[in-house]
């Protein structure tokens, strides 16, 4: 069955909204912004030629407490700025429904990109991080089926802490995110 979210378009904040409002992680979440650049002369062409489509709305499943959040979002923001897509922040709270249809491996986990049509019809999603980073979790969630196990939380913990050496101390991830989007976007 393919999924909806004729009912959320419009009922969320803009992304400028989300960052005046932020409680949580603010400082992080600007300084992210403010070291990211998109280094691909052809992203950055690609993304502006998109401001010729207006059939294409974004929602962003998200939280400011989250740390993938932080790292990942300030990215999505800039990147879609550039495309001129209609982009709305659902948060994560407020729009329990929507986060129970986009669970990742049967986890809630954000942040949650959605392109959908104007009507709503989803055609594709990213998140909540990139490919590389996720590697780690989805090998854990498959080897570990069963949440209640005596060293589920220890063996989380291992893999949170790997997944943050992937993100690494610098901005190389950032492009990587560039470049899952301009694919995602370029298959739409």
């Amino acid at each position: 069955m393919s999924k909806s979210v004729a009912s959320k378009l419009n009922k969320g904040i803009s992304p400028q909204q989300f960052i005046d409002t932020m409680q949580k992680n603010k400082e992080a979440f600007l300084d992210w912004s403010n070291r990211f650049e998109i280094e691909s002369e052809d992203d950055r062409e690609f993304f502006e030629s998109l401001n010729n489509r207006d059939d294409l709305r974004c929602l962003i499943l998200m939280a400011e407490w989250c740390g993938d959040v932080v790292r990942n979002v300030p990215v999505i923001f800039k990147t879609l700025a550039i495309t001129g897509i209609p982009t709305e922040v659902l948060i994560m709270e407020e729009h329990m429904d929507t986060m129970e249809e986009f669970l990742t491996m049967g986890g809630r986990a954000v942040p949650i990109v959605i392109f959908a049509d104007t009507g709503g019809h989803v055609l594709g999603q990213w998140g909540p991080r990139t490919s590389y980073i996720q590697e780690p979790m989805v090998a854990f969630k498959q080897e570990n089926p069963d949440r209640e196990a005596a060293d589920y939380q220890e063996k989380l913990g291992l893999v949170r802490q790997e997944i943050g050496r992937r993100y690494g101390e610098g901005t190389e991830y950032q492009q990587v995110i560039v470049q899952e989007l301009h694919k995602l976007l370029a298959s739409l």
